[in-house]
Order: structure tokens, then sequence, then C-alpha cells
């Protein structure tokens, strides 16, 4: 539940942010009649995303056995990749991509083609939804067994609070706090990410796909056993394994360890250059 809630709040916020800085430019610039296109895309893209999420499942489920947890393995890895390019590329993008949007709206409106605001709100959602469809399939993977109605409730309190979060936005409100949050839900993502590392190569050695990557040190199912709530808790937010490899744990830690350095590092010095060269504003992000 509280998987689907955070990758919802984090990834939903993101299509919300993209939405209201196009919407809130539309309504100041005097063409509140074309948000029918932009809603028009982004619930075109929204179907796509839902259908991707639909097929993800169907094919999971059409498996059995190792076939079943090899997918799901490689889901989980394809899960990080995708989750730890999204931290970095928000990172990059958080001081322009107000003025992008902006000066694309604008050539579409000066075009006068309404297919290029159809296309401009699709793609954005697009590329987002897809993800969240994938992070959600593999976050889902790892808590086969539980309630299906928890997991979905979580991901509709994500979805809430980040809509609620992109309406503030819409609004021309700057009480929130934009470079906070996505800093913070960057280590808390990476974090994710982590856990789904470990996840996706104990699936792939489940499965066959891949031997042991060598002995498992220790076994603590005694003490905390997976099949536990707390123990399923700890498995699917943070990646915990009973019984782990040498490589499970050589590669949780060492994603961990330098994916928050990287993060970290950069985040630092993007808020110091910030900070010299507009004290007291938001960045680029949070203008509408």
């Amino acid at each position: 539940m509280l998987f689907s809630f955070l990758i919802l709040l984090r990834e939903g916020f993101e299509v919300a942010l993209i939405l209201a800085l196009v919407l809130g430019y539309l309504r100041q610039t005097g063409n509140r009649a074309h948000f029918k296109e932009v809603w028009a895309g982004a619930m075109a893209a929204a179907l796509v995303c839902v259908g991707a999420g639909a097929g993800l499942e169907l094919t999971a489920t059409s498996l059995s056995g190792s076939a079943q947890e090899a997918f799901e393995g490689i889901t989980m890895l394809s899960a990080v990749a995708v989750l730890t390019w999204m931290v970095f590329w928000m990172r990059r993008q958080a001081r322009t991509i107000g003025r992008d949007l902006r000066r694309n709206v604008e050539v579409a409106l000066t075009s006068g083609s309404l297919l290029a605001l159809v296309s401009l709100a699709f793609m954005a959602v697009l590329r987002e939804g897809l993800e969240t469809a994938l992070l959600l399939f593999a976050g889902a993977s790892t808590e086969r067994g539980d309630s299906t109605a928890l997991f979905l409730l979580g991901a509709a309190g994500g979805l809430a609070v980040a809509s609620a979060m992109g309406y503030v936005v819409y609004r021309g409100s700057r009480v929130l706090p934009l470079r906070q949050f996505f800093a913070v839900s960057g280590v808390i993502v990476l974090i994710l990410a982590a856990g789904l590392l470990s996840n996706g190569i104990a699936e792939l050695q489940e499965s066959g796909l891949i031997g042991n990557l060598g002995a498992r040190p220790w076994d603590t199912d005694a003490i905390l056993s997976q099949t536990t709530t707390l123990g399923k808790f700890l498995h699917t937010l943070l990646g915990y394994d009973s019984a782990p490899t040498w490589g499970q744990i050589a590669l949780y830690w060492s994603y961990l360890g330098l994916g928050l350095a990287a993060f970290l590092g950069g985040v630092s010095a993007v808020l110091a250059r910030l900070s010299r060269r507009r004290p007291g504003r938001e960045p680029e992000l949070a203008e509408s």
C-alpha cells in the first residue's frame, strides 16, 4: 500500500505539475477555450497507460513457475532503470521545465493547430503514465498474495494528494516547497529502486535464469519471516530478504550508495546555484 502511494504521489505530481503549468499558461493568456484539447490529450494518454498496465498483468498471469518469476524479475530490473532515469531527469529539467512548456504551448497556439496542444499533453502524460504502469506492476509483483484492494487504495491516495498539489500550483500558489519535495521524494524513490533491484535479482535467481550470486551469509527467517506482515512490508519497500546472496547484498548497497551520493551531491549543487542566482524564489519548475 505504501509503495503504491509513494509511486503515485511522485509520478502523479509530475503529471499534475505539467498539466498545471500548461493550463495555467493558457489561463493567463486568455486561452481557456483550449483547455479541452489539453484534457483530451491527457485522457487519451491515460487510457493507453491503463492498457499497458493491464497488458503487463495479463502477461504475468498467463505465465507460471520459473517463466513468471523470470518475467517479474526482468520487469523489476526495468523498473529500477526507469526510476533511476526519472529521478535524475527531473533534477536536470527542474530549472527549465516551466519555460520549456510555455514555449511549446506558445508554438502550438501560434501555429493554430489544435492537434499540437493535444499532442503536447498526450506525450507528457504518456511518458509519466507508462513509467507509472511499469513501476506499479513491479511493486505489485513483490506483493502477490496480499490485498489488491489495499494496493489500489494506496495508489488512489497518492494520486489524490498529487492532484491536490497540482491544483495548488495551477492556482498560482508558491506555498509548496517544490525543491524540497523533489529532493526528499528523489531519495525515497532511490531507496525503493534499491529494494526492487534486490527483489528482481532474487526472482531471476529463483527462476534459474541466472545462478545464485554467491553464498547466503545469513538466514533471518526465524527472526523475521518474509511471510509476516512486517516482513512483507520491508520486502516491498526496502527489498528485505531473509536469506540474500552475497550478490544481492553487494548490488543493493552499491546501487544505494552510489545513487544517493550522485543525487544528493547534484541536488546540493543545484540548490546552492539557485540560491545565489534567485534568492527567495522557487525555481523555474514552480513558475506558471
